[in-house]
């Protein structure tokens, strides 16, 4: 019999960046839970596909267009998923983006773009939901989708490092304020996953390499990050809070 506190049957979540790839897998699990998902992200044409998958499934979801670096668009997406679903009670901060340019070859405008999404975007989105969470009186639950490479670095990712590691300790700091408000906070560290975008790179002769240093030589399933997530999201981690739980096959307690 699946444990109950996993459930999340009467939470209303939103999920940002999910209209595809990981962001899209953690909607569906989420919905597969109970929860109603508001599907946010800014091409509309992937909204509709992910929020036909969960609906196909017999899950319910919202589609919500939304920019999280833009205030006003956050703004307005939480407020299209409370109008049809109730208050939000989970958030999951995945929206993000990388930049794949060595130091010496950014430009200002690359810097300021994974800035903008992964870390003020972030930040824009939990302290919407931590008003609304807070004025209400539910309480609830932000997980911000960070990643191995926030504290363990490689080769041209220098503003992806960066975002990753102050959206880290930006969990920790949130944690320790909002707690007052029952709402925890914690964050989810992915090392690599298969998608359709890392799939070519990961079949390569660099991407094998990389593989080779990751003590389970291979990339993580979009489904192996449903468990760690639901954990963080259910009553499951009901004393968990300001914790950054890895899901990386091992990566970052290699030697190697």
């Amino acid at each position: 019999m699946p444990y109950e506190g996993l459930s999340l049957v009467g939470q209303t979540a939103l999920v940002t960046g999910s209209g595809r790839g990981i962001g899209a897998a953690l909607a569906v699990g989420l919905a597969q839970a109970g929860a109603t998902v508001g599907v946010c992200a800014r091409r509309t044409d992937e909204i509709a596909i992910t929020v036909t998958g969960i609906e196909t499934a017999g899950g319910k979801a919202v589609a919500v267009e939304m920019d999280v670096t833009s205030k006003d668009s956050v703004e307005d997406g939480f407020a299209v998923v409370e109008e049809q679903a109730g208050p939000v009670t989970v958030v999951v901060n995945n929206a993000g983006v990388a930049s794949g340019k060595l130091a010496l070859d950014m430009s200002e405008d690359d810097w300021d773009q994974v800035m903008d999404t992964n870390l003020k975007g972030a930040w824009t989105v939990a302290q919407e939901a931590a008003k609304r969470m807070s004025a209400a009186e539910t309480g609830g639950v932000i997980v911000n989708i960070a990643s191995v490479l926030g504290l363990r670095v490689s080769k041209g990712v220098v503003p992806y490092a960066v975002s990753k590691a102050g959206l880290i300790q930006m969990t920790k700091a949130l944690a320790l304020e909002l707690a007052v408000h029952d709402i925890r906070v914690n964050a989810l560290a992915p090392g690599y996953v298969e998608t359709d975008l890392t799939r070519d790179y990961l079949a390569s002769d660099a991407g094998k390499a990389l593989l080779k240093r990751i003590p389970q030589r291979r990339p993580a399933n979009m489904s192996e990050l449903d468990g760690p997530l639901l954990l963080l999201c259910s009553d499951a981690s009901s004393y968990m809070t300001g914790a950054v739980l890895a899901v990386d096959g091992g990566q970052l307690v290699s030697s190697l």
